[in-house]
């Protein structure tokens, strides 16, 4: 199907049109991913922003591929609000918190507390907390700071611990849980 004959059709709004569909015909094997191609899978992100209000509804994987121009909002959504700075996030991160989400069977979108940190921020918030590593992975865009009214830290710690697949910290007296795509690990309480 070609593009051209229909200037008014992006490839954009043919991905979503066929994300729509493919969210109808989608597989429900279990509440993990199904790797297959062809198998109509997609990976979604739905998340509100607690700094900025902002909301992110998308679909950014379809079919074995990601959607740069997806892939673009959502580094957007994630950027350094202190500065708007924006960075490219890990897709890795973007799985393993979709798979989370998945795997925890909410609705409900995540509240983005902290995904992209410039050095200038991490190096500020370090003064601020000893809870802050200098050489924090959200400086790369590789972690996300988030929380679900309907799920506890530990909750949602133990369905990013099933993903085994990156760095989960759980902060509980601050409500939220770190979710990052480095060596499979764990801490906090």
């Amino acid at each position: 199907m070609s593009t051209s004959a229909n200037p008014g059709f992006s490839r954009r709004a043919l991905l979503g049109i066929f994300a729509a569909t493919a969210i109808t015909a989608a597989p429900r094997m279990s509440k993990a991913f199904a790797f297959n191609r062809g198998a109509g899978d997609i990976r979604r992100l739905k998340m509100y922003s607690g700094r900025t209000g902002e909301r992110l509804d998308a679909i950014y994987w379809v079919d074995g591929e990601y959607i740069p121009e997806v892939l673009t909002e959502v580094d957007q959504f994630f950027r350094d609000w202190r500065i708007d700075r924006s960075h490219r996030i890990d897709t890795r991160t973007l799985d393993i918190l979709a798979a989370t989400h998945n795997i925890l069977d909410v609705s409900e979108p995540y509240m983005l507390l902290s995904g992209y940190r410039s050095p200038e921020t991490n190096a500020m918030l370090r003064r601020r907390s000893s809870g802050v590593a200098r050489n924090s992975r959200h400086m790369v865009g590789q972690a996300a700071d988030v929380r679900l009214d309907n799920r506890s830290v530990s909750q949602i710690a133990r369905a990013a611990l099933a993903c085994n697949a990156g760095g989960v910290g759980r902060y509980s007296r601050s409500n939220f849980t770190h979710v990052d795509c480095g060596p499979v690990r764990t801490w906090g309480g």
